[in-house]
């Protein structure tokens, strides 16, 4: 198991596309579209995982079930009025992702293929602390993603039961991958290394 992705949700495409600029200094690739769930996205590598800017699409049908990420909760909607924000991340299996995670869906989107695990409901596993499953059946998007300069350095993740949630890191084979704190609710974080230098998101 290893980090896949990281996740950033935004009220619009390009809202969340101005975001990651800002911060990152890099500009958005095309954009990729997932009919199932009525959603769009930005990619950019971070060298050894990638980041995810997602948001609803404007222009697709609107799904008759909750839409993954929390993207229907109206309380992350209105946490997205504030701004974009990290809210998530997904974990690589080579193997199909466990269902304790959630259902897992067979999911494509152009050459791309793979099973991940979502809530019935679309919610985030603890809050967006624990990471969704994710098995690619063809190679992931990051093999053909361009260079950006990029590298994932520290994902954080603050809760008031730290240890309970590195049990459970533990048990899914991911106790090296991110940092358990304690804090007051749950909060991600992620530094990342830029050619402006160190950013944290």
């Amino acid at each position: 198991m290893s980090i896949d992705h990281l996740v950033i949700a935004a009220r619009t495409l390009s809202e969340g596309a101005a975001w990651v600029y800002q911060r990152l200094g890099v500009a958005p690739g095309p954009v990729g579209l997932h009919p199932h769930f009525g959603t769009h996205n930005h990619l950019w590598s971070l060298e050894s995982c990638y980041l995810e800017l997602i948001a609803t699409d404007p222009q697709a049908p609107t799904p008759p079930y909750p839409r993954w990420f929390g993207l229907s909760d109206p309380a992350l909607q209105a946490r997205l009025a504030s701004g974009p924000q990290l809210i998530h991340w997904v974990a690589q299996s080579k193997a199909a992702p466990l269902p304790a995670q959630g259902t897992p869906l067979l999911l494509e989107r152009g050459p791309y293929r793979w099973t991940l695990t979502v809530p019935a409901d679309g919610s985030l596993p603890a809050g967006g602390l624990l990471p969704s499953l994710i098995a690619w059946q063809n190679p992931s998007p990051l093999t053909a993603l361009p260079a950006t300069r990029l590298r994932l350095i520290q994902l954080r993740l603050e809760t008031p039961q730290p240890a309970e949630l590195a049990a459970k890191l533990s048990a899914l084979h991911l106790a090296d991958a991110a940092t358990v704190a304690a804090g007051p609710q749950p909060r991600l974080s992620a530094q990342i290394a830029t050619s402006r230098g160190l950013v944290v998101l």
